[in-house]
């Protein structure tokens, strides 16, 4: 029964000591805080140009440092606190912000790879379709011979320049010649 007491008291005690140290985790980080935020943030401004992306990497390193082992309950004391102008706060954000700036640029180099070539990439399917029935009926109904065959022939059954004019008896340049009339004139009529 005196075991079981003491193991209580025991467990108590450990509880009061680890809210306290919990307490004075608390009350070093805000210290922290209060002491190196403008400095840090001024340099990841400066460095990312952008107010979002800097209070982000501030943030992120202040986060850290709450949980890493600097803050140990049992290695925490108030003499740790780094003064005002504390380099390893301000090498924190220097990496940080290079980091930072390496995502965006890795970022930037995908987005690169795969490029809209233009807004009918971003049309409905539907309406591609219907802009390609379109130009297929003006193709039918506008363009004169030997122009009709040789679209159709082109982009129909993809038909090289070369079988076009094999099949249809054509000097390889005429055929070109013809085909790029009837490119003109779809563009044309469809720019409007």
């Amino acid at each position: 029964m005196l075991d079981k007491r003491i193991l209580e008291n025991c467990d108590l005690a450990n509880d009061d000591q680890a809210r306290l140290k919990s307490a004075e985790r608390e009350q070093f980080i805000e210290q922290l805080f209060r002491q190196n935020y403008s400095e840090m943030i001024h340099l990841a401004r400066v460095l990312l140009g952008d107010d979002g992306e800097a209070e982000d990497v501030v943030q992120d390193i202040f986060l850290r440092i709450a949980d890493s082992d600097i803050l140990r309950p049992e290695g925490l004391s108030v003499a740790r606190i780094p003064p005002k102008n504390d380099s390893y706060l301000l090498i924190a954000v220097r990496n940080a912000c290079l980091n930072r700036i390496r995502q965006m640029q890795l970022h930037e180099r995908v987005k690169n790879l795969l490029p809209i070539e233009d807004e009918t990439d971003l049309q409905p399917i539907d309406r591609q379709l219907e802009q390609l029935e379109d130009i297929s009926a003006f193709v039918d109904e506008q363009l004169e011979e030997p122009q009709r065959s040789i679209f159709h022939l082109r982009f129909d059954e993809d038909l090289t320049i070369a079988e076009i004019a094999r099949r249809l008896g054509l000097n390889p340049n005429t055929a070109y010649k013809y085909l790029a009339q009837s490119i003109q004139k779809i563009r044309n009529h469809f720019k409007h």
